[in-house]
């Protein structure tokens, strides 16, 4: 077998006996996380709040490092095992913040699962100058991941899950106007760019960190509705995509086709607890499975050839550590 995902040489699903219609509950069965720690972000809405919630049912603790504190504690006050802390992702000082307490704590992290993301935003920059959905859907990743690296090496055995999304099919990665200084703003392609480099990101995280018991994965949860990934969705937007028809009314047969937030969110526990995936790392996931390649570049299913190329991942993470400007030395 390959020893790494380089051009998606281990891109082919494995018959995990799972499917587009299983939930969070099939999945977590049998499994038990009692003395896991895991950070979830994203983790008081939506498909992270099922996530935190498998995981707490399972016995892990979970840590939930939220924007709105207060928001989160309303909306996880009945999950178990559950510490709410705060963190704004398109803030490079928090991020470090968070970091920083966590370290002081000393304890091992063996789930990282980066779930928070934006989608459908207009024009945005971070105090960098990074466009918004780069900053916050990638640039955050990578820093909030460097900064965790020591507890993640402690656990002996720990994975880093991604949330990508299909969207990294809109767009590959610009290395050349990546924050859209040069040429002109459009939200779905900014978006696939961040989507497109956190598949890259989690390729090269994982050669690099695997040495190491850190194993890297991202996935597309499937579409899901009634999270806040739309809230700043142009109707016109909506519509394209079919979610609204002409009148700008619900089109409910396709909101019936899509999947619930326990199937949406069960791609993501199969990552974090799956056995099949102990000597596997790098790939890309969907519908509870190893997701197929694409055929080429062109196609809009499985996981496009760009996203698994191992030079534009090398490139990527040399561009991250100059647009973030920490380095992120795995040792």
């Amino acid at each position: 077998m390959a020893q790494n995902n380089y051009e998606g040489a281990l891109q082919q699903p494995i018959g995990s006996g799972f499917s587009a219609a299983s939930t969070t509950s099939d999945v977590i069965k049998g499994i038990d996380l009692t003395g896991k720690i895991a950070i979830v972000t994203g983790g008081s809405t939506g498909i992270g709040q099922e996530t935190v919630k498998t995981l707490s049912q399972a016995g892990a603790t979970v840590i939930v490092p939220a924007r709105d504190t207060d928001k989160a504690r309303k909306n996880l006050k009945d999950i178990a095992r559950v510490e709410i802390e705060e963190l704004d992702l398109i803030d490079p000082l928090s991020i470090d913040s968070f970091a920083e307490k966590f370290l002081a704590s000393g304890r091992p992290l063996h789930l990282l699962i980066d779930n928070a993301g934006i989608m459908f935003v207009p024009l945005r920059r971070d105090a960098r100058g990074n466009e918004s959905q780069l900053a916050t859907n990638y640039l955050a990743v990578f820093r909030l991941t460097a900064r965790l690296w020591e507890p993640l090496k402690k656990a002996n055995g720990a994975r880093v899950v991604n949330v990508s999304s299909m969207g990294h099919h809109f767009a590959p990665f610009n290395f050349e106007d990546p924050n859209f200084t040069n040429h002109e703003y459009q939200t779905l392609a900014a978006y696939g760019q961040s989507k497109t480099a956190l598949n890259l990101f989690s390729l090269e995280l994982d050669n690099r960190a695997k040495a190491f018991g850190v194993r890297a994965f991202s996935l597309h949860p499937g579409n899901i509705w009634g999270t806040e990934l739309t809230r700043e969705a142009p109707l016109e937007i909506l519509q394209r995509f079919g979610f609204y028809d002409e009148k700008g009314d619900l089109v409910q047969d396709v909101i019936d086709s899509l999947k619930t937030i326990p199937q949406g969110a069960a791609t993501t526990i199969w990552a974090a607890t799956s056995a099949a995936l102990n000597d596997l790392g790098g790939v890309y996931l969907e519908d509870v499975d190893i997701a197929k390649l694409a055929e080429d570049e062109s196609a809009s299913d499985g996981v496009n050839p760009y996203a698994l190329k191992e030079a534009s991942a090398k490139k990527l993470w040399q561009l991250t550590e100059e647009l973030t400007g920490i380095t992120f030395n795995i040792a």
